[in-house]
């Protein structure tokens, strides 16, 4: 039988009032609360049994956590003419350009007027990121002696990349945002589990031998990663 949930709001007084979406599933144990690194939208799961006031104590009791990772969150960020949107850790300007799709020429981004800007932008970024992080993955593979399957590019909002037990690798778009050795230490680990499928001292040694500083770019995902997962591609209504 399939595990029931529900969802509904709670607002958290304040200055400012923050939302909270309270979610009762039935697979889960005890009270999680998070704060989403991509829209910070706030959200407390509970177990279908748990009372609504215990959670609300213990939503209150951690207000103070919230409100400081609400502090970090650096907000929406529309990728659209007049933007500077980071490409290969540099900020690039989004100006207006000619044509049906988005150009990266001269330092800037060059994307027609109109209502799909963002999905111009997006659609150029995730083609350059497939012609890097290919690169970068076949350079890895060869130097262990190992096959992988197909590469895909999307949008994922909770990883960065991975790699399955067939051997094909995800990744996601917005490393060609990243500095290009962030996005060559991502390609290093998802090549990594093409040997080890874990976490586990050998796979964080291969990790090294083919990125020697991944735990300075392991860093600068943490630091950094929510700026990037803030830009917004949607076409403007």
């Amino acid at each position: 039988m399939a595990a029931q949930s529900s969802v509904s709001t709670h607002v958290l007084p304040g200055d400012p009032p923050v939302e909270v979406l309270l979610r009762r599933n039935a697979r889960a144990k005890r009270f999680s609360l998070r704060v989403s690194r991509s829209d910070g939208r706030v959200s407390l799961s509970l177990p279908t049994w748990a009372p609504e006031a215990e959670a609300l104590a213990f939503l209150r009791a951690r207000e103070p956590w919230v409100r400081e990772h609400l502090d970090r969150y650096p907000g929406v960020k529309a990728a659209r003419i007049g933007a500077d949107v980071p490409i290969c850790g540099v900020p690039r300007p989004v100006v207006a350009g000619s044509g049906r799709a988005a150009q990266f020429k001269d330092g800037a981004l060059h994307v027609p007027q109109g209502p799909r800007e963002g999905p111009r932008i997006k659609a150029l970024l995730t083609a350059m990121a497939r012609e890097r992080l290919s690169a970068a993955v076949a350079t890895h593979a060869g130097a262990i002696g190992k096959r992988y399957g197909k590469i895909t590019l999307r949008d994922p909002r909770s990883r960065w990349g991975s790699c399955s037990s067939k051997g094909d690798l995800m990744f996601s778009l917005r490393l060609i945002m990243a500095p290009p050795e962030v996005l060559d230490y991502v390609a290093a680990h998802e090549v990594a589990h093409l040997v080890e499928m874990n976490h586990s001292a050998r796979f964080w040694a291969l990790c090294k031998q083919l990125c020697p500083t991944t735990d300075q770019h392991r860093r600068w995902m943490r630091a950094n990663g929510a700026d990037l997962l803030a830009w917004r591609f949607d076409a403007q209504e």
